[in-house]
Parts: structure tokens; C-alpha cells; sequence
């Protein structure tokens, strides 16, 4: 039952305390997310009533939203995909997989073809979705395997998807040779790069997975993940700008007669906060970002392997997986399906952080 009312004294010393119960970013290497640019938070905060599923109400947050779209359509190498901000890479994987059945609704039992890396979103896709999840094998280095992707693959698959930076070992699968498999077998192909897709284009020597490569259909991306915005952030982009209109539903009380978007109500507020980090920072901006993430994925791996903790695979992107069981119990991290120690340096992983964790590690496995 509701009380009469509290004072804000009373309000936020409660809010506090219970803040106080979250764990400090400090230890917390577990995580995809991260603490927000300060740009995207006095972004977000300008935008904190606007809804993107009744643009015509927020035309001016909408347009944020196309040069969004535009922005991350053109680091992907097509300035003219098509596409929407959606909460995430969870979402984002639903349409992917919606696009894909509707654009062959022609099949009755439809498949879908994804690594055994896949992201658990796309359990959650075919659930919903209706579709048969077929599960590629790995190869040694932990990537999707071609031979069984080829095998797997059969007259009632819709999709094929891949993953650019898997979620728990950091590797890019062989897009380009999938997306050629793609083309032979007339396949929908979507590439789940939620968070490789803020990171590999700023590496040094980036691989290819994006727009550039013809047979991509369409690309998850999470900017608020390595791309500093705050929660939640995701964009879903596909090569032909009109393929969402498949998608369409009647919303005749709202400014827009149809909507292809997942949710109705969406935040206007994550969206100017992502672009906010793109136009502040820049490329020269965003590659330090991800430079400093990845010197500090390669100490951490050096470190341990001076103690005899053993890397598991050399990731592609700022996530570092080793053969190892006990670690320090203040520090926040996770362990994969097979059982192996996973460590994601994001920014607020600071370097200071990555020796006194090695320093900790070493004094228990001495």
C-alpha cells in the first residue's frame, strides 16, 4: 500500500542506501557495460521525456536518431543503411531473426544457423520467433566452424548468422567466408556484432565484418556498450534501407500510421547520448578508447601467463578468457559455459586496476 507521501530528504537517503548495495565499477571485470561518457550523461538528461514511438511528437529527437543511424551506418561501410535504435543486441537479434522469417514466409518449418558462441538472445528469438535453432560447432580457435555451417545448413534455413566479438571468448568469426556462404545459398545473413561492432573499427588493423562485405544483410550493434552511452542503447542496421517496412503494423491513434520497431515506447534519451560520444569523440577519439582497452587486454594476459595461468584463445577484441579457478573475492568476474575464467576490460578498467588485480592473483597462485 502506498504511505502519504515521504519528504526528499527521507526519498533519496532511502534511494542511497540501496544505491550503496551496487557494486563499486572499480571491481567489476565481468561486465559489457560500462560507466557512461560524461557527454552521454548531459545528453541523456536534455531528452529524458521523449519517445521515439510517437516521432511525430519528437521530431527533433527522431532526426537524432536517423543521424545515429547514419553515423554508425557509415563506419560500417554503407552511409545508406537502413535501421532503428533499439534497447540492445537482445532486441536487435529479434528483428534480425523477424526479418529473416518474413522475408521467407514461403517456409513452413524455418531454421536459423548460429555458432554454439551465439549470444543466448537468440534461444530467446527462436522461442518467440518459432523458428528451429541449428547450433554450428566450433573450430579450434573457438570460431564458428565453416564445414559444419555448409552441413547445418539445409532448404529450410532462413538465416545464418555470425558473431563479430563473441560475448565469452572476444573472437570474430570468418564473416567474409560466411557471408560468401550466405550469397551461394540465397541465405539471410546477420552479423551480431553488439559488442565487437564498437571495437573493431577503431583496432589498429580492424578485420572485416561490416557493410563492406557483400552478403551482410544486417548488423546488431550495442552502443551502450564500448560506445559509451548510457542504458538502453542498441542499433540494428540492414543494408537495404527498406527491408523493415516488412515488418510494418497499423498504429492509427499515433503521428505514424505504422511502426516495424519491436517496442512501442522507445527513449529518445540513450540515443542522443550515443551520438553524443560519436561527435564528441571522433574516430581519433574512439580508437585511443579502444586502444587503451586492448593494452590493457594484453597486459592482463601477459600477467597471467607469467604465473602460469594459461590464455584460453587470443581474442580479437578486449575480452581475455584463461585456464584458471580462484581469484580474489572483491573482484567481479564471470566464467564461460566451459567453465573458464572471463575477464572484459572495458574503460572503466583502468590500468592501476588490471596490475593490482595481477598483483592479487599472484599472491594466491604463488
Amino acid at each position: 500500500m502506498l504511505s502519504d507521501g515521504q519528504t526528499e530528504d527521507e526519498l533519496f537517503s532511502f534511494f542511497k542506501n540501496v544505491r550503496r548495495l551496487d557494486l563499486n565499477h572499480r571491481y567489476i571485470l565481468s561486465s559489457m557495460c560500462t560507466l557512461p561518457h560524461p557527454v552521454a550523461v548531459r545528453a541523456h538528461s536534455l531528452f529524458l521525456e521523449t519517445n521515439l514511438g510517437d516521432p511525430g511528437l519528437f521530431p527533433g529527437t527522431a532526426s537524432l536518431e536517423r543521424l545515429l543511424i547514419g553515423r554508425i551506418g557509415t563506419l560500417f561501410h554503407l552511409p545508406t543503411a537502413g535501421g532503428y535504435a533499439t534497447s540492445g543486441g537482445t532486441e536487435s537479434n529479434i528483428q534480425a531473426l523477424r526479418l529473416a522469417k518474413e522475408r521467407r514466409n514461403d517456409i513452413r518449418s524455418p531454421n536459423v544457423i548460429v555458432p554454439e558462441s551465439a549470444h543466448f538472445s537468440f534461444r530467446k528469438a527462436c522461442d518467440i520467433l518459432g523458428l528451429r535453432m541449428r547450433t554450428v560447432k566450433l573450430d579450434s580457435s573457438l570460431r564458428m566452424d565453416l564445414e559444419d555451417a555448409k552441413e547445418k545448413i539445409n532448404a529450410n534455413t532462413v538465416c545464418l548468422v555470425g558473431i563479430a566479438g563473441t560475448t565469452e571468448y572476444g573472437v570474430v568469426d570468418p564473416i567474409e567466408d560466411l557471408a560468401g556462404i550466405a550469397t551461394e545459398r540465397k541465405i539471410f545473413f546477420h552479423v551480431d556484432a553488439a559488442f565487437g561492432g564498437m571495437v573493431i573499427p577503431f583496432l589498429e588493423r580492424p578485420m572485416p565484418f561490416d557493410f563492406a562485405i557483400p552478403g551482410v544483410s544486417s548488423i546488431a550493434v550495442d552502443p551502450h556498450k564500448m560506445g559509451l552511452s548510457t542504458i538502453p542503447c542498441g542499433c540494428l542496421l540492414t543494408r537495404d534501407p527498406g527491408l523493415l517496412n516488412i515488418l510494418n503494423i497499423d498504429t492509427p491513434y499515433l503521428t505514424v500510421k505504422q511502426e516495424y520497431t519491436l517496442a512501442g515506447t522507445r527513449p529518445g534519451a540513450p540515443v542522443a547520448a550515443a551520438l553524443a560520444v560519436l561527435d564528441y569523440l571522433g574516430m581519433r577519439g574512439m580508437k585511443a578508447v579502444v586502444r587503451g582497452c586492448m593494452k590493457n587486454t594484453t597486459r592482463l594476459i601477459d600477467g597471467m601467463e607469467a604465473m602460469g595461468i594459461a590464455r584460453i584463445v587470443t581474442p580479437d577484441v578486449n575480452v581475455a578468457t584463461f585456464a584458471c579457478k580462484d581469484v580474489p573475492k572483491r573482484w567481479m568476474v564471470s566464467w564461460t559455459r566451459q567453465g573458464h575464467l572471463r575477464i572484459v576490460c572495458m574503460p572503466h578498467v583502468h590500468r592501476d586496476q588490471i596490475e593490482e588485480f595481477i598483483t592479487e592473483m599472484s599472491e594466491i597462485h604463488a
